[in-house]
């Protein structure tokens, strides 16, 4: 798949131009769409207003309705990264105020996603009077019904894109619905639940609750490092809300008031927590945390983040570290599998290829994984993707990543809507969503969903960019460059990490860690000469011969044995001359 470097060129406003962030700052802000300096400013005090959220003073009232009867309340969470986080916030928030509260996590092989009839009864074993879910139920129609029918009160929590018809609960927070007019349609679960609680924690002082139980006031923002993880694991776009979100939660872990899980997952990833980056939540501890719900049980995660005893969150942490490991050795196997019955393509130019998009099954893959597998294809291929697992011989459950332009969930919407048998069940997001269909309909899945991606992909969108923030001047490649870059964040989806290319002579190069490449390179035309990374880099078809290469970096802060110097990260290299 050939890829191209294409240069953003968004104008700086007036406005921006007047303020006093430096010039290279003014251009990278305006390439992510700022257009004035407020927009930067990240103060909790900024944060959109809970009221905003449909639902919200409903949901409160039932809240307090069950904390003054003390009703028993069960939290239903997810098996990703998000969903434990909500989980683990709610969890921490309702037991301060002495709630008669405890959590379940469906297992993804045992009962699926979200709130099924199945998890209600389990509920109902459990004698709840309330049910709240996070990071989900918004498409659980029959559980919501069961729970009804059972007169269990439910308010879900969630963020997912919504169907038409909404399930039968008493209170819905999800700022996608029709009709809600909550600003940060990118927030995550973890930060409904979060919103949710400012506005409780505002009811309850309003009602002088606390004084009358004789409980502190909630503390919301010391649980911000947990919001923080959530919103950066489930790649949601950092807009401003999420920035602000992320910003204070990263503050705290640097300041060493960090939740104790999450310390022990940065100790067991060797991240130095007072440098720790918005990245580094994403890399190191999501997939971490991750891990729990792809191999064996979320809750593994969970009481991670609800201990306060240091030894046990180690303990647990170093859980999550062996079954991360686990998970990448049965990824890097599942992988080989799919890359060689897709082998063809690396040999038909992509206007020749009949494969718009991609479908990958193999009997006895691990379901948990499916996900992670379908990214790395996407990645590689650059096209919407979409691996099966089956767990039952009947029934496979994909997992879609898209690219950018093209809405995954709205294409499997098409297809559902033009084949109403083919899928059993679908939601997600723009760029991530999860299916199951039956097995003897993979086949003709796989026709169905190259046809309705036949009108709305073309041979362009097929064509991977990366997307640079133009050149640096050889007097900008510096570590006080690197350290404005670094701190002018937090960086993530929707507000990326500066990329910037350029030209550079190959002064030398040398292999570490078996397949990373390090390189001197020196910037034409001029004397200078950085320390350069290429990851992974025989899947770059790196040519060790190259004396003269164009390359796309992010201008990096390498820290070695206490001392700091800058590093460009190499996100793609073209050779341009050889030796």
């Amino acid at each position: 798949m050939h890829t191209v470097i294409k240069q953003r060129d968004c104008p700086v406003n007036e406005q921006l131009a007047s303020s006093d962030l430096s010039p290279l700052l003014q251009r990278v802000y305006a390439n992510r769409g700022i257009t004035d300096a407020e927009q930067l400013t990240l103060a909790l005090k900024n944060l959109h207003s809970p009221y905003t959220l449909k639902d919200i003073d409903h949901a409160v009232n039932i809240l307090l309705t069950a904390l003054n009867k003390h009703q028993r309340i069960i939290i239903v969470g997810d098996y990703d990264a998000d969903g434990a986080t909500s989980t683990a916030l709610a969890l921490r928030a309702l037991r301060q105020l002495n709630a008669n509260v405890d959590y379940i996590v469906p297992s993804r092989f045992e009962y699926g996603y979200g709130l099924t009839p199945e998890i209600v009864d389990v509920c109902i074993q459990q004698s709840a009077q309330l049910i709240i879910t996070v990071d989900n139920g918004i498409s659980s129609h029959a559980g919501a019904q069961h729970a009804k029918d059972h007169a269990i009160k439910l308010i879900i929590t969630d963020h997912h894109l919504p169907a038409t018809q909404l399930p039968a609960a008493d209170a819905i927070i999800n700022p996608n619905q029709t009709g809600d007019n909550f600003p940060s349609k990118s927030i995550a679960g973890v930060g409904v639940m979060f919103y949710l609680l400012i506005a409780l924690r505002a009811k309850l002082r309003e009602l002088d609750w606390f004084v009358e139980q004789n409980i502190e006031p909630l503390d919301i923002v010391q649980w911000l490092d947990i919001v923080a993880l959530g919103t950066i694991a489930d790649v949601v776009a950092l807009d401003q809300n999420n920035r602000i979100l992320v910003e204070h939660g990263l503050r705290r872990i640097r300041a060493g008031k960090a939740n104790v899980g999450i310390s022990a997952l940065l100790s067991v990833a060797n991240v130095d927590y007072t440098r720790v980056l918005a990245s580094d939540l994403a890399f190191q501890v999501g997939p971490r945390i991750n891990a729990a719900g792809r191999l064996e049980d979320m809750s593994i995660g969970i009481e991670c983040l609800l201990t306060d005893h240091i030894d046990t969150a180690s303990q647990l942490a170093t859980t999550l570290h062996e079954l991360n490991l686990t998970r990448r050795e049965i990824e890097a196997e599942m992988q080989q599998q799919a890359l060689q019955s897709l082998a063809q393509l690396d040999k038909i130019d992509v206007t020749q290829a009949s494969e718009i998009g991609l479908c990958v099954y193999q009997s006895g893959w691990h379901e948990g994984v499916v996900g992670i597998l379908a990214s790395r294809l996407k990645e590689k291929y650059f096209r919407p993707t979409i691996a099966f697992a089956g767990s039952d011989g009947q029934q496979l459950k994909g997992s879609a990543r898209s690219i950018p332009g093209l809405h995954i969930r709205d294409v499997l919407a098409t297809i559902d809507s033009r084949y109403p048998d083919l899928i059993n069940k679908f939601g997600g997001h723009a760029m991530a969503a999860g299916l199951s269909i039956q097995e003897n309909n993979y086949q003709t899945f796989k026709v169905a969903f190259n046809e309705v991606l036949s009108s709305c992909v073309n041979t362009d969108d097929l064509q991977q960019q990366v997307v640079s923030d133009g050149e640096l001047l050889s007097e900008q490649l510096t570590l006080e460059v690197a350290r404005e870059i670094r701190h002018a964040g937090p960086w993530g989806q929707g507000f990326a990490t500066p990329i910037f290319d350029g030209c550079f002579k190959v002064v030398d190069q040398r292999v570490v860690g078996h397949k990373h490449l390090k390189m001197s390179l020196q910037v034409e035309n001029s004397s200078t000469i950085l320390d350069a990374i290429l990851f992974n880099y025989a899947d770059s078809g790196w040519q060790s011969r190259a004396a003269l290469v164009r390359a796309a970096y992010e201008l990096d802060v390498n820290y070695f044995r206490g001392v700091e110097t800058a590093q460009l990260l190499i996100k793609h290299i073209e050779v341009i001359a050889m030796h």
